[in-house]
């Protein structure tokens, strides 16, 4: 029993304090305890990472292991590959009340990193049966939901306060629609409660508009509040997902901008970027730089304009549209979720999984929000006169799209509530 990540988190909240969290893996157990040890050191309300390498993503626990021995640098922890008690040892007085671990891992078929995590003695994971299947993975999406199913029962009955936060706010969320992003959020989180799993987060990745952003993530909440009432959750904040600034003062502000952004949203914790996101694995002291930076206080927001509160509405309904669109399909939420994308009721826009229609796309629209380019088969209104849509979308337009934020903030063409 530990249930130190709920608890850390619910502490943070009744201190009126945002918890941030690195995303940060290494392959060599010394260096993975001392990046580890770093951040619980920091002096801020953090929560450590361990985030797996991509040789164990794909189900590969050997080469790894060959790679170290090597010499060489991973991507990540071999969470399976090294023996259970090295990592014991290797979180042995970092881990606890005041230093929560999470397993960060990418993959779609998660069976052998759950066992091995409930073995270690953690807790706290994330991912899920979509969000770890259609934008990281090959593996038809009706066999990711059966391992994701598995595991959230062998999670629960394992573990007295198991965690899951899913990744479906994050869903190629640099040109996706909120509403969507929040849908799928839900909607994983219906699925990890069917399954037993009763700790939630719910995720949400920055986007282009500070205040559809802030319109987005109140009706994440409303929707929780609505349709997981009975678990116990907290949303966390992406940086931005997408092409980060190539430029140190650039990739600060929107650091600095997404920390504000997940203050003014009530959001309970963060996951930070680090400044040479744009070429390179960061370092550990790139992470604790901005670890500090998003730990910093920026103040009190203001009372939410008619904009914000346009966008909160647009997207609760919009998602709301959705959720009950899939729920309605079958009493097996995942069985709903396979039968929705293959109807297209569900329907992510430029993730090239085959199990995934590819019909809707998203465009940045005059004011720089996300919005719905065609909507494919979504059970969503008909755009309205002047709304963006109707034709194919060119490469030129797409390369245009990936490079806006970066393009704004290295260039200083921004403003707090612009981006």
């Amino acid at each position: 029993m530990s249930g130190y990540f709920d608890r850390f988190v619910a502490d943070s909240r009744r201190l009126r304090t945002l918890v941030v969290q690195p995303r940060m893996g290494m392959g060599n157990i010394h260096t993975m305890r001392a990046g580890l040890r770093a951040v619980a050191d920091l002096g801020v309300r953090a929560v450590g990472t361990v985030t797996i390498d991509s040789y164990t993503r794909v189900g590969d626990y050997t080469t790894s292991l060959e790679r170290l021995a090597l010499g060489e640098e991973l991507n990540g922890y071999p969470l399976v590959s090294h023996p259970t008690g090295a990592t014991r040892d290797m979180l042995h007085g970092l881990y606890g009340p005041g230093f929560p671990v999470q397993v960060r891992h990418g993959t779609a078929r998660p069976q052998r990193v759950f066992e091995r995590l409930v073995e270690i003695g953690l807790d706290a994971t994330e991912g899920g049966p979509v969000s770890y299947c259609l934008p990281y993975s090959r593996l038809p999406l009706a066999d990711a939901v059966t391992a994701w199913a598995e595991s959230c029962r062998f999670l629960a009955g394992t573990t007295e306060h198991g965690h899951i936060e899913s990744f479906g706010g994050c869903l190629l969320g640099q040109l996706c629609p909120p509403s969507l992003l929040v849908a799928m959020g839900i909607l994983e989180g219906r699925f990890f409660r069917q399954h037993g799993v009763r700790h939630l987060s719910l995720s949400y990745a920055q986007g282009t508009l500070a205040v559809q952003d802030r319109g987005a993530l109140r009706a994440l909440r409303a929707l929780a509040a609505e349709y997981l009432g009975d678990t116990t959750w907290h949303v966390v904040l992406y940086t931005y997902m997408g092409l980060f600034p190539r430029t140190p003062d650039g990739a600060g502000a929107l650091i600095r901008d997404s920390a504000r952004l997940a203050r003014d949203a009530g959001c309970e914790r963060m996951i930070v970027k680090t400044v040479s996101e744009a070429w390179q694995i960061p370092s550990v002291s790139e992470n604790l730089s901005a670890l500090t930076l998003a730990a910093d206080d920026p103040g009190t927001r203001s009372a939410p304009s008619a904009l914000e509160d346009a966008f909160f509405e647009e997207t609760l309904a919009e998602a709301r549209l959705l959720v009950d669109a899939v729920l309605n399909l079958d009493a097996d939420v995942g069985a709903a979720l396979v039968a929705a994308f293959g109807k297209g009721l569900l329907d992510i826009p430029f993730c090239l999984h085959p199990d995934n229609r590819a019909a809707a796309t998203c465009v940045i629209d005059d004011r720089g929000a996300l919005a719905w380019g065609e909507r494919g088969g979504l059970p969503l209104p008909k755009a309205g006169a002047g709304a963006p849509g109707g034709g194919r979308l060119g490469s030129d337009a797409l390369y245009d799209m990936l490079n806006h934020v970066a393009n704004r903030y290295d260039t200083n063409e921004f403003e707090w509530g612009s981006v």
